[in-house]
């Protein structure tokens, strides 16, 4: 494996020490397989430049670029780089769910949110931060301070998972603080109900933001197969129930499946940009998600 795409690699990233390590090389990974070339840290060249969108002009692609990466970029001004964003990140009890020594869902998220943070940090964008369960528990209104990256990081990596699930209603919350048009990222299981989450979704883009929603699940939480018994644990509430998997494994994959199908549905109605994520794929897969969307804005 190359060394870039070692770095893409959940199971790689979560025996690093700390997470601006692992949120610079998840970056660094990423914008090297991008390029298809050796990236040497972190270069003023991709706070300046963009990805071509259909619809720009050619006189804007910059060539010497192109020459080294053959890949097209157009040159990014100063009036481009003033995206407001704020990233939601889910932290009740039922992200902290893992299978097979996986990292956790919210453990998913976090790294996902803070390369995320870190690019735009980079690009000289504004990025804030949501933890929510029930509530909005911690919030970091946006700010393009180069500085502010440790103050995001810090709450992302001082935060334990509890409390019950409240997706709706915290959204809700959420969506009537921030003030500024921009783009909302949110990142949960999305275990609520479906109707009334995206009823909170449909508030981000009532009040004219764009929204990306990545629902992230174990891959367990997927397919059911647990082998021949198991013993089952809510998360949020700690009540148990043994049993064996295969009696229950079809209701619950056709139930998992129309709960999953129904919000990728609606979001797609209500032009909301949704991604399912599993918590052993690549970053790279996510953050081409988030760059595809930060391109058309």
């Amino acid at each position: 494996m190359n060394d870039y795409k070692k770095y893409l690699q959940p199971d790689e990233i979560a025996r690093l020490a700390n997470l601006e390590l692992k949120a610079r090389l998840v970056v660094e990974g990423f914008i090297t397989g991008l390029h298809r070339s050796p990236y040497h840290g972190f270069s003023v060249e991709f706070a300046e430049h963009r990805p071509y969108w259909p619809g720009d002009e050619v006189r804007h692609i910059d060539w010497k670029v192109f020459g080294r990466t053959d890949r097209y970029f157009v040159k990014q001004f100063e009036e481009e780089t003033n995206l407001r964003s704020v990233i939601a990140v889910d932290s009740s009890a039922s992200m902290k769910y893992s299978s097979d020594g996986r990292l956790s869902k919210f453990e998913y998220a976090c790294y996902l949110a803070a390369a995320i943070a870190y690019m735009l940090i980079n690009q000289r964008d504004a990025i804030g931060l949501a933890l929510y369960d029930t509530k909005i528990h911690s919030y970091l209104p946006p700010s393009s301070k180069r500085s502010y990256i440790r103050e995001i990081l810090r709450l992302l990596e001082t935060t334990t998972p509890a409390n019950e699930t409240g997706t709706a209603a915290a959204l809700d919350l959420l969506a009537e603080r921030i003030k500024r048009r921009g783009l909302v990222v949110i990142m949960s299981d999305f275990f609520d109900n479906p109707d009334s989450v995206m009823h909170a979704l449909n508030h981000f883009r009532h009040n004219k933001h764009e929204v990306i929603a990545f629902q992230i699940l174990d891959p367990r939480e997927r397919d059911f197969k647990f082998g021949k018994a198991a013993n089952f644990i809510d998360m949020e509430t700690g009540e148990e129930m043994i049993t064996h998997p295969y009696q229950i494994e079809r209701s619950y994959t056709s139930a998992m499946k129309e709960f999953m199908a129904k919000i990728k549905h609606q979001c797609r109605l209500h032009n909301i940009d949704y991604h399912l994520v599993d918590t052993t794929m690549p970053f790279d897969k996510s953050l081409r998600d988030y760059m595809a969307k930060r391109a058309k804005m």
